[in-house]
């Protein structure tokens, strides 16, 4: 049997006090939408409908994707009008899941558990208990304990009012039930809405079992409708991602300051100090360590590496062994082999970096090749770039570059070469040459400094 599933996220989200639809602000650097529909994919749908409403052209334009079928809700009537709009997309031999755009952290886990409970005769419905349900559809069971009924917030009795098994929102069914019971849906509510909680009643009627799943915490149902609900939802993700890195054999220094807005992949005996960032896909291997207050961002890091405090690494390959830090930004394209060494306040972009090279203080390396052992002074700058085109610099071999030079590029220093601190050197420098291009000194003894002038 196939998988369906509806994810409903038409509504504007006014709380949010926002121009940009609420499913698309971010949690840990992705949509709120883009996390269910990354779990929807998770139990392998067949197909994925998304309800869209309130700024849909810039939800499509952020969401599309080949397994993604938009479906406008032109006006929103509530949550079974919307999931009335995906109707006739849907394959009627299908089970079907409904999720929420604004309900990032549902698991793979417990909606697995759901959708077993899909048959013929009965459907799955996903509750949670909570201590302070209100605002919520209060849950309704008959003599023998079995769901009959949800009863929204609004139009609930004093006594109902009391319970305190909520309704998620969340279900699942055969797109067959869903046939049956959308047209029978009205409403003469209080919201003057069309709840998609109604089939509840509809189905319990008609004698197909209501399975309730509960959710394993509060946290994975909890929708988001302000900034407030954001952020709290934000730190939860993000102390779920440090207890599993944790698990997985990380040191982390403080698991409360840690964000994770991608994918980390992690070796063993890693050391990862407070305020750390990691976005896209960074893989750190076996013993690396990563100082306070590291930005790092679609990065390779090879083992036995050390990033020291405010370093920024994107769309980089450190090969292992490397020094990397403090304050030194590593730009695309940067290859450090084994054992380089980029220190403070060096910047490199494009560039290879060879074994066991140093780039140790206040210096940029851009569009170069750095051979192996090469020593780059404090204050060296590749002059990559004449106002048009970019152009590479070589260095060779345990080359020798001399505090604060200027390498206008193009140009090749040669292996074993020596360049003289101060110089500015256009053209190429042969094997073990030394290429100093200093202006003459000239000194005059007993020289008056100039004084202010008195004021008249």
């Amino acid at each position: 049997m196939s998988l369906e599933v509806v994810v409903l996220a038409a509504g504007q989200g006014t709380r949010m006090r926002s121009a940009l639809p609420k499913v698309l602000h971010p949690l840990a650097g992705k949509p709120l939408a883009g996390h269910v529909i990354d779990t929807a994919r998770s139990l392998q749908a067949h197909r994925i409908h998304l309800v869209i409403g309130h700024g849909a052209e810039a939800v499509k334009k952020q969401l599309a994707a080949e397994d993604i079928h938009f479906v406008l809700q032109e006006e929103q009537l509530g949550t079974g009008h919307a999931v009335d709009q995906a109707l006739p997309a849907l394959d009627p031999s299908s089970h079907l899941l409904i999720l929420y755009g604004d309900v990032p952290l549902i698991s793979q886990a417990t909606l697995e558990k759901l959708l077993a409970e899909v048959k013929p005769q009965q459907m799955g419905l996903l509750t949670v208990d909570l201590p302070d349900p209100q605002g919520y559809g209060r849950i309704l069971r008959d003599d023998q304990q079995e769901v009959a009924a949800i009863v929204e917030q609004k139009d609930a009795s004093p006594e109902q009012l009391t319970i305190t098994e909520v309704n998620t929102g969340i279900l699942a069914v055969t797109v067959e039930q869903l046939q049956r019971w959308l047209p029978q849906l009205s409403n003469n509510n209080a919201q003057g809405e069309y709840y998609l909680t109604d089939i509840i009643d509809l189905a319990y009627r008609e004698g197909t079992r209501i399975a309730s799943v509960q959710a394993e915490s509060a946290q994975e149902v909890e929708g988001v409708n302000n900034r407030l609900q954001l952020a709290g939802l934000e730190r939860a993700y993000q102390r779920q991602q440090a207890e599993k890195l944790m698990l997985a054999g990380v040191t982390l220094a403080d698991p409360a300051r840690l964000d994770v807005r991608g994918q980390l992949n992690t070796a063993r005996d890693i050391f990862i100090d407070v305020g750390c960032i990691f976005e896209g896909q960074v893989d750190l291997a076996e013993g690396v360590e990563i100082g306070p207050y590291c930005l790092l961002k679609n990065v390779r890091v090879g083992p036995g590496t050390r990033v020291a405090a405010h370093s920024i690494l994107e769309d980089c390959d450190l090969a292992g062994d490397n020094q990397v830090g403090p304050f030194a930004r590593l730009r695309p394209g940067t290859h450090l082999e084994a054992e380089a060494k980029v220190g403070n306040f060096v910047e490199t972009k494009k560039s290879h970096i060879g074994a066991g090279a140093k780039v140790n203080h206040l210096s940029y390396i851009g569009d170069a090749w750095v051979g192996e052992k090469a020593n780059i002074g404090a204050g060296t700058i590749t002059c990559n770039y004449d106002g048009v085109n970019k152009h590479q610099t070589q260095i060779g071999a345990e080359a020798f570059i001399g505090s604060n030079s200027s390498l206008v590029a193009p140009v090749h220093v040669g292996a074993g070469a020596t360049v003289g601190a101060g110089s500015t050197i256009a053209r190429d420098v042969p094997e073990k040459a030394l290429a100093v291009t200093r202006a003459k000194q000239l000194q005059k003894d007993n020289w008056p400094r100039p004084v202010k002038k008195s004021a008249e």
